[in-house]
């Protein structure tokens, strides 16, 4: 065994120049972690309630996807929840436009990537990530409603993560919009046939998330699910977002 992975007697392995090179600099990262994640506390804590929207970056603002995005952002706007996007195009863009219409705050939490990722001009708050994960927190943690519209593999993504985390109580219980039968329902029918049908989820855990068509309804929804409970997280539920 080399000198590198023995361990014997208790003695510390030694590191190559290049691995303690590498360890080095992972070590620092650590720093700018913990720096996105303090921003993000800091600027969205007290911007209540708000409501996180995804959607495809790549949908143009001709496309009927855009369209109703940009009216559901404005009407929850209006209904005095702050928009919150990842700040790119596409769905994204029609979301902070639609939030910056309205009465409330228009926030985008912005990723640095090799493409697709620009930032749209209507960002009343913009806050930049290079870690999917610590932006994907601050979707969660003070999100009063999940709202998501036609997208790819980062919006399956943003879905399945909220999902998750509210079926094994990580985070608290919130209203899950998808909008768009015909986009969603082939996923939900392979939910219902294959996922539920194997015993992968509970049957119940469709009850997780409500899908909707028209702006208007996703607002009524939202306004639905918290008819008998308050939006501001209870003792218990911050309880529980303090180790999300």
């Amino acid at each position: 065994m080399s000198d590198q992975t023995s361990n014997h007697h208790g003695k510390k392995p030694r590191l190559t120049p290049v691995v303690e090179s590498t360890l080095n600099r992972e070590s620092w990262k650590i720093f700018q972690i913990m720096a996105e994640f303090v921003e993000g506390f800091e600027r969205l804590a007290s911007i209540t309630p708000s409501a996180s929207m995804f959607g495809s970056a790549r949908t143009r603002p001709e496309h009927p996807y855009y369209q109703t995005a940009q009216k559901i952002a404005y009407l929850l706007s209006e209904a005095g929840f702050a928009i919150v996007s990842g700040g790119g195009p596409g769905i994204m863009e029609a979301v902070n436009r639609g939030g910056q219409q309205g009465k409330s705050a228009s926030i985008g939490l912005n990723i640095q990537l090799p493409k697709e990722q620009t930032p749209n001009p209507y960002q009343d708050i913009a806050l930049n990530f290079r870690h999917f994960f610590s932006r994907k927190v601050m979707f969660v943690k003070y999100a009063s409603a999940y709202v998501v519209c036609p997208g790819g593999f980062g919006t399956l993504d943003e879905l399945a993560e909220m999902l998750t985390l509210v079926q094994t109580g990580k985070a608290r219980r919130i209203p899950i919009i998808l909008v768009n039968s015909d986009f969603w329902q082939p996923l939900i029918a392979w939910f219902e046939n294959t996922l539920v049908q194997q015993g992968m989820i509970n049957e119940s855990d469709l009850n997780l998330f409500k899908l909707v068509d028209e702006p208007e309804d996703v607002v009524k929804a939202i306004f639905a699910f918290y008819e008998h409970r308050t939006i501001s997280p209870s003792a218990e539920e911050q309880e529980i977002l303090l180790h999300l």
